[in-house]
């Protein structure tokens, strides 16, 4: 089979997701359909924003869905026979694009979709869904795998291609990739190579899979472990506590939540930090109504 020419649906939602959709654009592989989200309010203002995913989709032309509810007869037909868009890329649904089994998808890939997808939507493709996961599956499966693998002081991480299963990543595995991690690196540096990785393994490993080259291995549940989805409070950081926990707790939430602490009822934000001989050291933060400014405590 002509890789190329795949008819494949890609579902994802931030900036991860339409990253790894401009690898698979320069590589040659373009979605006959995008899935993302529902455009949420964003800011002070609460403006009613689109997904980085939507963006692309609009940008590049490429009709798109943000369906509300994914277990419905109206989402199961389009899926299954991808049918015509109206001119500004959004689908429309009408018995007319409800062709037969003729269109059926050779495949779907999934970053970051940010939804569970029915287990009758994930095996509804001909070569079944495939999933670019930011870890060295069984670990760290869930949310945050790249925050954790830093929390936990790892020297090393990785990309796992997963033939999705309806349990959370517990699908057999295509292929990995394992990466080192920098030790002042940061999730938001880390996560950006891991994309970038995990983007040109899918468009390397994608013609061997599709023609049967590959078997995809099944994982070993004993040595699994899940990480959890991270909340604005996960932040908080305890000053006296082990200074390198501390300083991997800084890389791993630098973007968000981002790390804080509370001086005189006060919530600190800590914008940048080393560990220096040892010490966690804070460079700057952002005081409670202020500006960044220098740590000199």
């Amino acid at each position: 089979m002509k890789t190329k020419k795949l008819n494949f649906v890609f579902w994802g939602t931030p900036d991860v997701a339409s990253e790894t959709l401009e690898i698979l654009k320069e590589n040659g592989y373009v979605p006959s359909l995008i899935i993302t989200a529902l455009d949420k309010p964003q800011g002070r203002k609460m403006i009613l924003t689109p997904s980085p995913v939507k963006t692309w989709a609009i940008k590049n032309n490429i009709p798109y869905l943000q369906p509300e509810k994914l277990d419905t007869k109206e989402i199961r037909n389009v899926l299954g026979t991808l049918g015509r868009s109206d001119g500004d890329g959004q689908r429309k649904f009408s018995a007319e694009n409800f062709r037969g089994e003729q269109n059926i998808p050779d495949f779907f890939c999934v970053v970051a979709y940010g939804k569970i997808i029915p287990e009758n939507i994930i095996n509804m493709p001909k070569f079944g869904s495939i999933n670019i996961h930011y870890s060295l599956l069984p670990k760290y499966r869930g949310a945050s795998p790249v925050e954790s693998a830093i929390l936990n002081g790892d020297k090393e991480t990785g990309i796992t291609l997963q033939k999705m299963e309806y349990k959370m990543d517990t699908g057999p595995i295509i292929i990995q990739e394992k990466v080192k991690i920098g030790s002042e690196e940061k999730a938001s540096e880390l996560r950006k190579r891991l994309t970038k990785i995990g983007g040109e393994l899918l468009v390397k490993t994608l013609p061997e899979f599709i023609n049967g080259k590959i078997k995809p291995t099944p994982q070993d549940g004993s040595k699994a472990s899940v990480c959890k989805k991270i909340k604005k409070e996960d932040g908080l950081i305890d000053l006296n506590d082990d200074p390198i926990k501390n300083y991997n707790k800084f890389r791993a939430y630098a973007t968000w939540p981002r790390t804080f602490f509370f001086e005189n009822g006060k919530r600190i934000i800590i914008t940048d930090a080393i560990l220096e001989n040892g010490q966690f050291k804070i460079l700057k933060i952002i005081p409670e109504s202020g500006k960044e400014t220098s740590y000199t405590k």
